[in-house]
């Protein structure tokens, strides 16, 4: 209770500072606000290089400034195809090779590119290639 109590008395406190700098001040709105519009940024170039953050595509879409919708539209337009699919494709093309090419094991490289769990990571992966990874490893 007096944690909930002295937040709100922090909020209100950092409220009424901000009140007074601005009376004082009001040239300093310009530089504490943006009001202008979130501009979107560069979608192929961003998710070629963001594809192994383990987020979802809702966070996706506000990172990349857009709205769900028009992330979704934006995406399909670009990639040709859904970002959940293109996400998991990209992501287990990297663990294969990985897998394949530098002998890593599925436990150690999953999280780093964007799987939240082993299995279903693991699961991905037969659905993909039609194989357990670690089946792969030990070709």
């Amino acid at each position: 209770m007096t944690t909930v109590v002295y937040a709100d008395f922090e909020d209100l406190k950092y409220q009424e500072l901000l009140i007074i700098l601005l009376k004082n001040q009001p040239e300093l709105s310009a530089i504490l606000f943006d009001y202008a519009p979130q501009e979107k940024i560069n979608l192929e170039a961003f998710m070629n290089k963001n594809y192994a953050v383990n987020v979802s595509v809702e966070q996706f879409s506000i990172l990349t400034g857009r709205s769900l919708s028009a992330f979704k539209r934006d995406f399909k337009t670009i990639f040709g195809e859904t970002p959940s699919r293109w996400l998991t494709r990209k992501r287990l093309e990297e663990v294969h090779l990985l897998i394949f090419q530098q002998n890593k094991k599925p436990n150690q490289i999953y999280l780093d590119l964007g799987f939240g769990s082993l299995s279903h990571f693991s699961v991905a992966f037969k659905k993909e290639f039609g194989t357990a990874p670690t089946k792969l490893q030990e070709k």
